[in-house]
């Protein structure tokens, strides 16, 4: 489903090298479509980094430290464009940004497992396959947050996000389901699609 880049003339001395579509953030607007029927969308509002969209907020803490950079890529937050999503199946967030180039692959290989903290929450943070997307560095990671609510009850979430770099851009896609939903939640599988149709949807 990825767009191809044009070929030069097959044969020709001194052809140029294909290169990849520009990208277009507006188009991030189309991906809307790829939501199950029942899905409400709204503008981006905030909830730029994975770290937001997983409901921790400000003064948090990584362990260890420099894996916050997986949790909070290095965006331009003045140049973000995306939406966010809910349903009975869970919350998706798809947003692109203008970012320098993705972590070093020592970083991403020392933060296998690391975790997060802000106030009442925590999340415990484990690398996954990412989807392979053609000329793109991706990122995926597999989340669980812990929340202590009022009383000392503890409420549970599961989030998927994918990370894809690619021409001097981020796009974040992120998943957010409740194990304890009655409804049957996104499967794990979802973000690594969407992600996949949201780079296509952007190269036009």
């Amino acid at each position: 489903m990825l767009g191809l880049a044009g070929c030069g003339t097959s044969g020709a001395p001194g052809a140029a090298e294909p290169t990849p579509p520009a990208i277009d953030p507006a188009r991030i607007e189309r991906v809307r479509a790829e939501l199950p029927p029942e899905y409400e969308t709204a503008a981006l509002s905030g909830a730029i980094s994975p770290v937001d969209q997983w409901g921790l907020g400000a003064h948090r803490a990584a362990d260890p430290p420099q894996c916050a950079a997986l949790g909070a890529p290095a965006a331009d937050a003045a140049s973000a464009r995306g939406w966010s999503a809910s349903g009975t199946g869970g919350i998706v967030y798809a947003v692109v940004a203008a970012a320098p180039d993705p972590p070093a692959a020592a970083l991403t290989a020392d933060c296998a497992h690391w975790s997060v903290a802000a106030g009442s929450s925590s999340a415990r943070v484990e690398s996954v396959p990412p989807p392979a997307i053609d000329d793109a560095e991706t990122i995926a990671m597999a989340v669980e947050v812990a929340t202590v609510v009022e009383g000392g009850t503890e409420t549970h979430a599961h989030a998927d996000t994918v990370t894809a770099y690619l021409d001097g851009h981020v796009v974040v896609v992120t998943v957010v389901t409740d194990p304890g939903a009655a409804h049957p939640q996104l499967s794990n599988g979802f973000a690594a699609d969407l992600t996949a149709r949201t780079v296509a949807a952007l190269r036009g």
